[in-house]
């Protein structure tokens, strides 16, 4: 009887968020390094490491990691730990030449996508991502409003997939409290009736005059396949 190979999750409870841009006349050498050598042997070699997408954006930092990992537990192993206080020669040399390094630690606490298919949706074509400093006396109804009414109004959109909340529990440079990630079929989601409407709402409107309600965004588009963990 043939064996059946096991099929290995993409998809994780937490994700490992990191920017970078690579030196002027490096972009090159930095894909190669980062296609072939970095996230291809995090992705096998660390413990908790699932999956990864790179993107890619017009405006700086210019390119985006996502690494999806079982739980935020996976940066604590001796494996990552090793990898990040001695990085090999390849990584230590290209990492003191990249600029608008970023690095947030986020584990999932909510998420909505259309018709259930949250792994289908991880490979979107565009990512929207939105950072916002909460305090903590206001997070149960921004997340509230986010769960219960902003993001039922977005999947209207046919090209707005998923929407994923993410606590940040670590974060370099920017003490962001929330990540949301939203998986968009194309970028003309971002000028579509569902934003407008979810943007005009009541209840958006009055959290929007609060001093804290300043979101960072920034969108990002897909730039090659996903890496998985080989069997």
């Amino acid at each position: 009887m043939p064996q059946v190979k096991p099929v290995m999750a993409i998809k994780g409870n937490a994700v490992l968020y990191s920017e970078m841009t690579p030196p002027d006349g490096g972009l090159r050498a930095f894909n190669d390094w980062y296609d072939n050598h970095h996230t291809p042997s995090h992705v096998q070699g660390v413990p908790g490491f699932l999956s990864a997408m790179r993107y890619q954006s017009a405006v700086g930092p210019h390119f985006l990691a996502v690494y999806e990992l079982d739980s935020p537990d996976a940066l604590d192993c001796d494996e990552y730990h090793s990898r990040k206080l001695t990085p090999d020669e390849p990584t230590a040399r290209m990492l003191e030449s990249v600029s608008g390094f970023t690095r947030y630690i986020a584990a999932e606490a909510a998420l909505s996508a259309r018709g259930g298919a949250a792994e289908d949706a991880l490979d979107a074509a565009v990512i929207f991502s939105i950072f916002f400093r909460v305090p903590s006396e206001r997070v149960g109804e921004f997340e509230d409003w986010y769960d219960t009414e902003h993001v039922p109004v977005l999947l209207e959109c046919e090209d707005w997939l998923m929407a994923r909340r993410l606590q940040i529990v670590e974060y370099d440079p920017e003490p962001y409290t929330h990540l949301f990630l939203h998986y968009l079929n194309h970028e003309s989601a971002l000028q579509s009736d569902a934003l407008m409407a979810a943007r005009q709402s009541e209840w958006r409107l009055r959290l929007a005059a609060e001093p804290w309600f300043t979101p960072t965004n920034v969108t990002y588009h897909r730039r090659r396949n996903r890496f998985s963990k080989s069997g």
